[in-house]
Formats: C-alpha cells, structure tokens, sequence
C-alpha cells in the first residue's frame, strides 16, 4: 500500500467515523475467517459498517477529533463497528454474536465523547433503546398527556353533576 492509498483510508475513515453515532472496537485474534464473514454479512444486512483497519491509520484518522479518545484502545487487531444514525445497532448485533462465539473480544465503545472499555460497555449500549423504540415511547406519551386532560376535564363536570343531583334528591327527602 503506498502513501496515495494510506492517505485516502486516512481521509475515509476520518469522514465516517466523526459521523458515526457510536464505534465499537473489537479484537479478532481467535477468530477464524469463515465466523467473521457471518458476522459481517449480519452487519452488513443491518445496514451497519464493520471495517477492519491497521492502527496506525485508525490512529492517524481519529487524530485531533473527538474520538480521538479510542486511541489508547488501539492495540492489537482491530476491527470497528458504526452506524451513523442507531448509536445500539452495532451493539445488539455484537451481543448476540458474543452468545455463540465466547472467543470474541470487546475492547470498548465510543459514544457521545465517552469512550467505555471492556463487555460492560458493549451491555450498556446494547440495553439502550433504539431510535425507532424512542419515538414509539414519545408518541405514547403525546397521546397519553391530552386523553389524561380531556378524562379530567370530563371528570370535574360529572361529580359536579353528581353533587347537584344528591342535593336536589336530599331536598326531595326533606321537603316531602
């Protein structure tokens, strides 16, 4: 590879990765190529980019932007993981993938300015809520707030209602 190529894997990986909205980094060493396909070909139908790259231009893509906090992750093979809009998608995918292939290591996550190291980071981001989960939750909540009202504004007249109609049955029972 010379510079040429080394300078424009530089320049992509910066693009996409200041783009994603997560980056898990993973070690493959034990893997072997057949299970590591799979797994790619899972990504890949997820719409989720899972690239493996040498440190050093990982290092030289990161440099002087937020996730340049990955940098002391980026020992050994490497390979990375992101979705540029569902910060949880790689992780869910990695999760599932982890149940069946022990072997596989986590070095850690990249989100919002954190970096997380280790499997609690890939649970943590896993266990989040996806986007689409979110709006689901939001839109709940929106029709929730308005029916709750239209069931109080309802409410105050009935009993108000209730309350005229004790009134006048007891001036029945007493005027008779």
């Amino acid at each position: 590879m010379n510079r040429t190529e080394k300078g424009e894997i530089v320049a992509q990986l910066n693009k996409e990765l200041n783009n994603a909205a997560s980056i898990l980094l993973t070690d493959l060493s034990g893997m072997d190529v057949e299970t590591i396909n799979g797994l790619r070909a899972e990504m890949r139908q997820a719409g989720v980019t899972y690239r493996v790259a040498k440190n050093t231009l990982i290092k030289r893509a990161i440099e002087g932007t937020e996730v340049e906090a990955l940098s002391s992750m980026l020992v050994g093979p490497t390979a990375m993981a992101w979705h540029n809009e569902e910060p949880s998608l790689p992780a869910k995918i990695v999760k599932e993938f982890v149940k069946k292939n022990e072997k596989f290591i986590i070095k850690g996550v990249y989100i919002d300015g954190e970096t997380l190291e280790g499997e609690d980071a890939l649970k943590a981001l896993a266990e989040m809520p996806s986007k689409d989960e979110l709006r689901a939750k939001m839109l709940g909540l929106m029709k929730m707030v308005p029916g709750k009202f239209l069931a109080l504004m309802n409410t105050a007249p009935k009993k108000f209602l209730a309350v005229l109609l004790a009134y006048e049955d007891k001036q029945k029972e007493g005027g008779e």
